[in-house]
């Protein structure tokens, strides 16, 4: 029996699989906290002979090395150019058997120099998948600006011709597994079709409606957000990591202040929680919220310390590590009522309604407002007339752009970015600040109206809650 699995990374949106015939299998780009692999082919009765990548990957970290410690496999890697310390490098049409079923390489060069593809051939021989890592997704087609901009019209030519002289030659009925889905910051648009397929990209993906080469390449050349984490997944994914996911251990409110002098208090609630009551110089990032923002704004260098919503802080530990975070220090057990029973000091962010801001600007009684979403979505669903919008991701290089007095209401889409945002400004000192829950579809002020006028450049990232 044939084993085929997608595991879906939530946050970082990203795409591995496992294939198997004939009790041998294979697992395409993994994941660092890879049981799961382990766990499938143990339970189905496979065992994972190879792993392969499909490119050096930037925004999470690749299991390879670590996967490989536990089964004895091989790991075969992209971007041979690189200096890896673990693995072999692929070459361009090397095949592997799997049961009755072939798997062969493609060059696809584009997103990064060495990319590679990968085509599945099924039991009669015929093709059936192709793994395009970060060539090719449902909607879109792979950034090209990872190199840097001097070189993005280079790589964006290299992947003109990665999908239209090789991925566009397989036939409509071949299926697309990439890298990632709907909401990675590795392309700007990937659509939500959870499968596709080579005839639905080649029909509904709007960049492979550019079949001129010069064209594509001026519209594909884009420079789009670089997170600072992207560093440290290039250093970890030549390097090979292996550590693993260990549960962080509980600590008492004693413990937990003792053990904070270097540390960075990571609290993971929602923003009511927090801004009702935090450890004081906490960074506030809720849970869901870690894969898009903790590598943004969390330290390599400093342990962390863990402030969540009850004694289970597995999942944010489990997100943390995928983004190489593996030096967590511990949780506060019991939480913020411990703290408090404990004797210890908290602090607060101010809170208002979305309702309330409209109101009292109504009223004519002036208000400082911080708008920290994306270009996007300034340009999907308007301004706030009069507001100073820096999106969240460049606030830490612009925090001299807000004011200390007078107060500061802070606006997002909905409050929780905004609640990073005044974590992020107590730190450095600002004290006077307000985050406005609600944000966007609350919006009614008549003075302080919505501007669809746009000004400015719009950025590529996705929509964020």
């Amino acid at each position: 029996m044939m084993l085929f699995r997608r595991i879906e990374s939530e946050g970082i949106a990203h795409y591995s699989y496992i294939i198997g015939d004939g009790r041998e299998a294979v697992v395409i780009d993994p994941r660092l906290d890879c049981e799961i692999y382990v766990d499938d082919a143990h339970f189905e009765g496979y065992h994972i002979h190879h792993i392969l990548e499909t490119h050096r990957h930037e925004d999470f970290v690749i299991g390879s090395a670590a996967l490989a410690a536990q089964t004895g496999a091989v790991v075969w890697h992209a971007d041979s150019d690189l200096d890896y310390r673990y693995g072999n490098a692929v070459k361009d049409g090397q095949k592997w058997k799997i049961g009755r079923l072939k798997l062969e390489a493609i060059h696809s060069p584009g997103h990064t120099p060495g990319s590679m593809s990968y085509l599945l051939f099924d039991p009669d021989g015929f093709p059936w998948m192709v793994f395009t890592g970060d060539a090719l997704f449902a909607g879109d087609v792979g950034r090209v600006d990872l190199s840097g901009m001097d070189r993005a019209p280079e790589m964006a030519g290299n992947l003109y011709d990665t999908l239209f002289n090789k991925l566009l030659q397989l036939s409509d009925g071949v299926i697309v597994c990439p890298a990632h889905g709907s909401g990675s910051v590795c392309a700007g648009d990937i659509g939500e079709r959870m499968w596709t397929t080579i005839g639905l990209e080649r029909r509904y993906n709007p960049k492979l409606q550019i079949t001129d080469r010069s064209q594509f390449v001026s519209q594909i050349a884009q420079k789009l957000e670089f997170p600072p984490y992207f560093r440290q997944m290039e250093k970890l994914n030549i390097e090979g990591a292996s550590f693993r996911m260990i549960n962080p251990v509980p600590l008492s409110a004693r413990e937990f202040t003792g053990g904070s002098q270097d540390a960075v208090v990571l609290d993971t609630r929602m923003e009511g929680a927090f801004g009702a009551s935090h450890v004081p110089d906490s960074l506030s990032i809720w849970s869901d919220g870690l894969p898009s923002f903790a590598g943004w704004f969390l330290p390599y260098d400093h342990p962390i310390l863990l402030v969540n919503e009850s004694n289970n802080p597995a999942q944010a530990a489990r997100r943390l590590l995928r983004l190489g975070y593996g030096n967590i220090a511990g949780f506060l057990s019991g939480g913020m009522l411990a703290w408090h029973m404990a004797g210890r000091e908290s602090s607060s962010v101010k809170m208002m309604t979305v309702q309330s801001l409209c109101s009292f600007l109504d009223r004519g009684e002036p208000k400082w407002i911080l708008d920290v979403r994306s270009e996007a979505e300034l340009e999907n669903s308007g301004r706030l007339t009069g507001a100073c919008h820096i999106h969240l991701t460049e606030l830490m290089a612009r925090m001299n752009e807000v004011p200390r007095d007078p107060t500061v209401f802070i606006f997002c889409g909905s409050g929780l970015r905004s609640m990073i945002a005044a974590s992020l400004l107590k730190r450095e000192g600002w004290q006077d600040l307000v985050v406005v829950l609600g944000g966007m579809s609350g919006w009614k002020s008549v003075s302080c109206p919505i501007s669809k006028e746009m000004t400015g450049s719009v950025s590529n990232m996705p929509t964020l809650k």
